[in-house]
């Protein structure tokens, strides 16, 4: 509760010595306004040569510098409280602003239980390795599938180089086949004689292929 109302004190005192330092200089400006008028008053008796009233006003003007010199003291006293209690101020609104970051650090503390923040440390460790997996599986499936795909095309080529090297075009148009390739004698393969539609599904069947 002291903190609380603390700064508002400090305000008030401030404004106090802000108060206090007005009228001090008030004061001083109503002495030396005095002193002037002591000076002439001295120097009229002194040129009617009235030692005794120059005595008596001298004495006067001695007790009104003494005291314009108290106002100046008091003055730099004032200030001087004036700046302590801006500090204490300060002081105190850095007191404060520990106070408030102790506090946090310590509710935080309290939250970040070492048990439970070990505990989530490992809940995500585990989560991530079965994310890790989840994606690796994922992975090698793609993969099973681009490479069941290029077996395809990779196999789907072979047959089409044997297809090429007995003479049989992939459209399945007919063509000529080398002799080799037919057994037919060579004489038959001087004639130019073209394959049959049934030659061509048996060489087919032969190669493994529907």
């Amino acid at each position: 509760a002291i903190n609380v109302f603390f700064p508002d004190i400090i305000k008030e005192q401030n404004r106090e010595l802000r108060g206090t330092q007005r009228a001090i200089s008030r004061d001083r400006a109503a002495l030396e306004k005095q002193e002037k008028q002591l000076e002439l008053e001295i120097k009229k008796m002194a040129k009617t040569g009235n030692k005794e009233a120059c005595k008596v006003l001298a004495k006067q003007l001695v007790q009104l510098r003494k005291q314009k010199n108290r106002t100046y003291a008091v003055s730099s006293k004032v200030t001087s409280m004036s700046t302590q209690t801006k500090v204490m101020n300060s002081q105190m609104k850095m007191a404060g602003a520990m106070s408030a970051t102790a506090k946090t650090m310590q509710a935080v503390n309290k939250k970040m239980d070492p048990q439970k923040t070990l505990q989530t440390m490992q809940n995500f460790q585990k989560e991530n390795m079965k994310m890790d997996m989840t994606e690796e599986m994922i992975n090698d499936t793609l993969d099973d599938i681009f490479d069941a795909s290029d077996e395809e095309e990779e196999t789907q080529d072979i047959v089409n180089q044997v297809l090429d090297e007995i003479g049989i075009e992939i459209s399945g148009k007919m063509a000529k086949a080398p002799s080799a390739a037919r057994g037919l004698p060579s004489a038959s393969a001087s004639s130019a004689a073209t394959i049959s539609d049934e030659e061509i599904e048996r060489q087919l069947k032969a190669l493994g292929v529907d």
